[in-house]
């Protein structure tokens, strides 16, 4: 065989072996963001104040502000946001703060941020 034609099927079998264990990789993290729960906890004994929450589930990581007043959430911040390509997924702090509920769809295209955003949400207000 000659040389060239090693290093094309050497190449294709590494781009072969990569794109396997990057669709079992992603397979494991929808699979793991199907299991994340999340439910709106109690607000009505939240005092006043505003609340630090994080939520981590590779490869993102969320850390929030959540500010409270009156037993409504009335800002989110986000301080931290790892987040690969799921950047679109920040607008879904507005539906929070304008539904009072973190019964909100994820951002199309980016359901593993929108996922981690809402528990970091969810992780603040409990704390």
């Amino acid at each position: 065989m000659k040389k060239g034609k090693k290093v094309l099927l050497i190449t294709f079998i590494v781009v072969l072996f990569l794109f396997i264990v990057g669709k079992i990789i992603i397979g494991n993290m929808v699979r793991n963001v199907q299991n994340i729960s999340v439910s709106m906890p109690d607000i009505s004994s939240v005092q006043d104040g505003n609340y630090i929450g994080e939520y981590s589930i590779t490869p993102v990581h969320v850390k929030v502000e959540v500010s409270v007043s009156n037993h409504r959430i009335t800002n989110i911040t986000i301080l931290q946001h790892d987040n690969g390509l799921g950047s679109t997924a920040e607008s879904i702090v507005n539906d929070v703060v304008q539904e009072q509920s973190l019964d909100i769809d994820a951002v199309s295209g980016a359901t593993v941020s929108s996922k981690c955003i809402l528990k970091a949400v969810e992780n603040a207000i409990e704390n």
